[in-house]
């Protein structure tokens, strides 16, 4: 999940080769990650970076893997609540449990958008999608919100009258600078009742493990953009958090800190997700944070 150069335009930058364009000149986040989750759309620059990472913090895999399963039940979570629509910004390589599929299990008619300015991915998911009619992939970066909400894709797929889910699933950390007035773009535009969902890196105490990750990082062209706990929180602005626990009470009879919605991806709704010893105690877990905020429903409102 990645975005590349920002060109409002959304035309190619004119200075760039071919291998720039197609982002081949550099490993490419999306391509690693789907390599970190043992799909096959990636190349040898995107396997060597991606192995040199492994050979230092071998639990970035199982990160990536958690990060995954913490989509899944945001998916779940909105269509419990009567969601029937996706969009999914920085959606990445396709790999198996995409969100369409989620949530054609649940309801076939459900919608979906993928969004990503890696044009290998979309071309990919392009492909996956040529007998879903109820999904599409645009080409657009996550920052150019009036691309993004405008293409006639999204226009096709997605009424903004009505609640939709936003996924910014470990993406936003990718993506250089301001990322929140785009992500209060995207809120504005949400009907009462919609969710955003957003996972994200924060930084984790500096050990030479993490400062070797962040350096591999460095190779790709949208290098690690970590943001502080209060920084990714702000990007729920307006928004109600959902308790990461389904009965915060239960966590108060039990003597346990209520949380604030914003927790490590597997401590979301595990809904009986494996624990795994060895995630529980890496940095990349302990600071890959995750939350869920639903728009106010005004009083009186029939939603």
């Amino acid at each position: 999940m990645t975005s590349s150069r920002f060109r409002p335009s959304g035309t190619p930058d004119p200075d760039a080769t071919p291998a720039q364009i197609l982002g081949l000149d550099h490993p490419n986040v999306a391509r690693m990650y789907d390599y970190f989750l043992g799909g096959a759309h990636n190349f040898q620059l995107d396997r060597d970076t991606a192995d040199a990472i492994l050979a230092v913090a071998p639990e970035v895999a199982l990160a990536a893997r958690a990060n995954r399963r913490f989509l899944h039940r945001a998916v779940r979570y909105a269509l419990d609540r009567g969601i029937r629509q996706f969009l999914d910004l920085g959606s990445g390589i396709p790999t198996s449990g995409n969100v369409h599929e989620i949530a054609g299990q649940h309801d076939p008619s459900a919608r979906v958008v993928y969004v990503d300015a890696d044009p290998i991915a979309v071309t990919h998911a392009t492909t996956l999608l040529t007998d879903v009619p109820t999904a599409a992939a645009i080409e657009a970066d996550l920052r150019d919100t009036e691309a993004v909400l405008g293409h006639a894709e999204t226009q096709r797929l997605i009424d903004v009258t009505q609640p939709v889910a936003i996924l910014a699933v470990s993406v936003l950390h990718f993506v250089p600078g301001d990322v929140a007035t785009p992500i209060a773009a995207y809120r504005a535009a949400m009907s009462p009742g919609s969710l955003l969902v957003i996972s994200h890196a924060s930084p984790a105490p500096a050990t030479e493990q993490t400062n070797q990750v962040q350096h591999l990082y460095q190779r790709s062209r949208t290098p690690l953009q970590l943001r502080t706990p209060d920084e990714i929180r702000d990007l729920f602005t307006g928004l109600d958090l959902v308790p990461a626990q389904p009965d915060p009470g239960e966590r108060r009879r039990c003597g346990e800190p209520d949380d604030n919605g914003l927790v490590p991806v597997t401590a979301w709704r595990p809904d009986g997700d494996p624990p795994g010893s060895a995630i529980e105690r890496s940095p990349f877990l302990d600071r890959f944070l995750a939350g869920v905020g639903r728009k106010p429903v005004r009083a009186g409102a029939s939603r």
